[in-house]
């Protein structure tokens, strides 16, 4: 039944919206609070890194609740956080604010997954998967490219209301809509917490965590990059956040489907991305229709990025859904935090201009941890096989 992937969808826009809205909105924020790019990217940087520190404890710690309450509680702090930041509050406030909902994100992501496959065939899976994370690319072609161009006409605040209305009606569909579901059988710590043990499982979190690195070492400063390195202005950038996002859905669909085939080469081929497209980038020049087909590209090999990521990492604890999203969503989330510092860094020493290599080098780093898994698992087959 696809029905529960598509409420996790629309709760999942609203969570990135909140998450990844302020990435257009950056260059003003800075401007309005007089502090540096940098410094308004810890406001994405901070959020991340509240995730990648609590997110498998906060998920272990709701495994016997009623995860419809679940998805409720998450969702309502996000939409508290619209509202407040929509008016504009000291910066210390809007950091806290931001900061909040972070605890609950790995938590709603987590239990929307699981509630998404729980309704449906086995096989399906993958796909059933794919239709929930298709939220971060209706964000990308819709809210917050919306966000960021109202900002631009208007000013930066309406970015927030725009967060705020997206999180209220995917309140009102979870609450009218998802029937309530308490656990039956809450699964133990110890199960759980098993799968650390496991070589594959480490490495794939590895692969996840330098993935989800190197694309938000530029991503995280999209707005600022194509300000200054691109030559275009916020409007501009809107409509390639909009491009971005188009693109980026049918990635999603296609990943997904790929993925039921092979996961290994469908997240290699994605991950392709991160050393193609700063290269692309370096070339394109100022060129605006180079650059629109290589924002075309990024967005096509960016989107299914966390979809990978978390079916990577679950395919090697197939038993351990839940923790192991809950980990893919928490090291995903140290990755935009090391990827939007040291990116703020490279801009603050050497110029915006520099920050796709850096996506380059935490690409290659990514390969090499899938090149390590593929090893392990070829190593392993042999001693399973005599075993037997």
């Amino acid at each position: 039944m696809k029905k529960y992937a598509y409420i996790g969808c629309l709760g999942f826009i609203a969570v990135i919206t909140t998450e990844f809205g302020v990435i257009g909105i950056l260059p003003q924020i800075a401007e309005h609070y007089h502090i540096s790019i940098d410094r308004a990217g810890m406001l994405l940087s901070a959020f991340a890194l509240v995730i990648a520190l609590t997110g498998p404890f906060m998920t272990l710690f709701v495994l016997g609740f009623d995860r419809k309450k679940i998805m409720i509680t998450a969702i309502s702090i996000f939409l508290l956080t619209g509202i407040i930041s929509s008016f504009s509050p000291p910066f210390w406030l809007l950091m806290l604010v931001r900061i909040l909902p972070a605890f609950l994100q790995p938590v709603y992501i987590a239990t929307a997954l699981s509630v998404a496959v729980s309704k449906g065939d086995k096989k399906n899976e993958n796909e059933l998967m794919s239709i929930v994370f298709s939220g971060v690319a209706i964000a990308m072609v819709s809210t917050v490219p919306f966000a960021t161009w109202l900002a631009s006409k208007l000013s930066w605040e309406y970015s927030f209301v725009i967060q705020s209305i997206v999180s209220l009606i995917a309140l009102f569909v979870v609450y009218f809509f998802l029937q309530n579901m308490p656990v039956r059988e809450k699964k133990s710590y110890g199960s759980q917490l098993k799968i650390l043990k496991q070589p594959t499982f480490i490495i794939s979190t590895a692969m996840n965590f330098f993935m989800i690195s190197a694309w938000f070492s530029t991503y995280s400063y999209f707005a600022e990059y194509l300000n200054k390195a691109k030559g275009m202005d916020n409007t501009m950038v809107s409509y390639m956040l909009l491009l971005f996002g188009i693109v980026g859905i049918i990635a999603n669909r296609v990943s997904g489907k790929m993925l039921n085939k092979n996961i290994t080469n469908t997240t290699a081929l994605f991950l392709s991305g991160t050393i193609l497209i700063p290269i692309f980038l370096y070339f394109s020049g100022t060129n605006t229709i180079a650059v629109m087909f290589v924002i075309a590209l990024w967005g096509f090999l960016y989107s299914p990025s966390f979809l990978n990521a978390s079916t990577y990492m679950i395919s090697s604890a197939p038993n351990s859904l839940e923790f192991a999203n809950s980990l893919a969503t928490s090291f995903g989330n140290m990755g935009i935090t090391l990827g939007t510092t040291i990116g703020g860094w490279i801009i603050a020493t050497k110029g915006v201009q520099y920050t796709p290599w850096l996506t380059l080098v935490f690409g290659i780093l990514a390969f090499t941890m899938i090149i390590i898994r593929r090893y392990l698992e070829k190593r392993s087959t042999p001693l399973q096989n005599k075993i037997v």
